[in-house]
C-alpha cells in the first residue's frame, strides 16, 4: 500500500519533467536552428516477493513474484533531424544543410552551434548574436591553407587587392570586307602598368583592299603592326599576336586571331584585357564550401576565409551550453573539423537560416500525455490514501 504511495510520487516527478521538456520545446519553436528534446521513461527496481522456481518431474516451473516500485526518467535524448530553411537575405546568414556544427570562441572556450544568425563586431570578426566568435582558415593573398590551425573568421575592411598589369588583350568581332580601300576603324581600350595607373592602348585598323586590313597599335611606346588576311571571311593563315610596348617599356600581347572579314558588319573590338587597378572590399559571398569570397572594386575576387565545421561521432552526447551553443562531453566524442561538403559535413547557404525542428501537433499531442499521466498519478495517491483512512477507521 504504502508502495503504491511512492510509486505515484515517481510518476508525478517524472510525469512533470515530461512537461518541462515538453514546454520548453514549445517556447523555443521559433528559436534558430533549435533542436527539439524527447523525455524516455523507465521502470525502476522491483521488489521480489517470490523466487522463480524450476520446473520438476512432478511439478512445474513458476514464475518470479515481483512489484514495482516506480518509474523514472531515463533520459532526455536531443533530435538532430534538419530544420526548414528560412530566407533571410542578409548575407551573414548562413544555414548548414546537412549534418555538422559551426565552431565558434566563446571566453576561451571551445562551442559548437547549428544557429548560424552572425553578424560582423567592430574588429571584423564574424560573430554570434551572443559574442561567440566564428572559427575557421582566413585567406592569405588568395590562398586559404586548410590544413593549418582555425582561428577567428575575419573581414579584412581595410584590405586591398594589388594591382595587375595589362599582359593581354583580346580582339574580337568583325572587319567589314566591303569597306571603301583606306576605311580606319580606331578602337581603344584602358590598360594598367604594374602600379595600377591607367593608360591608352589604340589599335588601328585600315582596309588595305584585296581582302587585307592592316593594323597599328600604340600605347604610349613604339607603333606595332600587323597584317590580317581574309579570305570567305575568315583569316587565312591566323593572325600573330600583336605584340605592343607600352610607355613604361611593358608589353601587352594582343590577339587578333578571333576576327573575322564578312561583309557589312563592323563589330570588332577589344573584348577583354587582364590589367586592373588596386582595389578594395566592398563585398562578400558565400559558397557551399564555406569560402568568402571577397569581391574588390576593381572587379577582382580573392579568397578571404573559410568557415569550419565539426562533426562528432555522437552528437546525442553533447551538452546544451545555452545561446544555442553545445558543448563537447566524454559520450559525444572529439569534435573532426573539416571544410563544408567534405568528411560527410554539410554545405552552407548565405542568405538563409535553420528553422526550429519543433512540431507543434507533436508537442501538444505529447503535453495532453504527460498531463493525463501526471492525473493518473495523483489518482494513485489519493487511492491510496483512502485505503489507508478505511484502515484507520477499522478500530473506532
Amino acid at each position: 500500500m504504502l508502495r503504491s504511495l511512492y510509486s505515484g510520487i515517481s510518476g508525478l516527478r517524472s510525469h512533470q519533467t515530461m512537461l518541462d521538456v515538453t514546454g520548453n520545446n514549445i517556447a523555443n519553436v521559433n528559436t534558430t536552428a533549435f533542436k527539439a528534446s524527447a523525455t524516455q521513461f523507465q521502470d525502476t527496481l522491483s521488489q521480489l516477493s517470490q523466487g522463480a522456481g524450476g520446473p520438476q518431474a512432478e511439478v512445474g516451473g513458476t514464475n518470479p513474484a515481483q512489484v514495482g516500485l516506480g518509474v523514472k526518467v531515463a533520459g532526455i535524448s536531443t533530435n538532430f533531424a534538419q530544420g526548414s530553411s528560412q530566407a533571410t537575405g542578409k548575407a551573414t546568414d548562413i544555414m548548414i544543410s546537412g549534418d555538422g556544427f559551426f565552431v565558434t570562441q566563446l571566453g576561451g572556450e571551445t562551442l559548437y552551434s547549428r544557429a548560424g544568425a552572425f553578424d560582423f563586431d567592430a574588429q571584423g570578426r564574424l560573430v554570434s548574436p551572443a559574442g561567440a566568435i566564428v572559427q575557421g582558415w582566413n585567406g592569405v593573398k588568395g590562398v586559404i591553407n586548410q590544413g593549418g590551425a582555425i582561428g577567428n573568421i575575419t573581414l579584412p575592411l581595410q584590405s586591398i587587392i594589388p594591382a595587375n598589369p595589362t599582359k593581354n588583350a583580346l580582339m574580337g568581332g568583325n572587319l567589314p570586307s566591303d569597306a571603301v580601300v583606306g576605311t580606319a576603324l580606331l578602337r581603344d581600350v584602358k590598360i594598367y602598368d604594374a602600379s595600377g595607373a591607367p593608360s591608352t592602348l589604340s589599335l588601328t585598323f585600315t582596309n588595305a583592299g584585296a581582302g587585307a586590313w592592316n593594323v597599328s597599335g600604340v600605347a604610349g611606346g613604339a607603333t606595332a603592326t600587323q597584317t590580317l588576311s581574309f579570305t570567305g571571311g575568315k583569316q587565312t593563315p591566323p593572325a600573330a599576336d600583336l605584340m605592343v610596348v607600352t610607355a613604361t617599356g611593358d608589353n601587352v600581347k594582343v590577339e587578333l586571331g578571333k576576327l573575322e572579314g564578312f561583309a557589312g558588319l563592323t563589330t570588332a573590338t577589344i573584348n577583354s584585357q587582364d590589367g586592373a587597378a588596386a582595389g578594395t572590399l566592398q563585398s562578400f559571398t558565400l559558397g557551399k564550401d564555406g569560402t568568402l569570397v571577397g569581391l574588390f572594386s576593381n572587379g577582382g575576387q580573392a579568397s578571404i576565409g573559410r568557415i569550419a565545421l565539426a562533426t562528432f561521432a555522437n552528437p546525442g552526447g553533447l551538452e546544451k551550453a545555452g545561446s544555442s551553443e553545445y558543448r563537447a562531453t566524454f559520450n559525444s566524442g572529439n569534435a573532426a573539423l573539416g571544410a563544408p561538403g567534405s568528411g560527410g559535413l554539410g554545405s552552407l547557404t548565405g542568405g538563409a537560416l535553420e528553422m526550429s525542428n519543433v512540431d507543434l501537433s507533436q508537442e501538444f499531442t505529447n503535453l495532453i500525455v504527460a498531463q493525463r499521466g501526471f492525473q493518473a498519478n495523483a489518482r494513485i495517491i489519493t487511492t491510496s490514501d483512502e485505503v489507508l483512512q478505511e484502515l484507520t477507521n477499522l478500530k473506532r
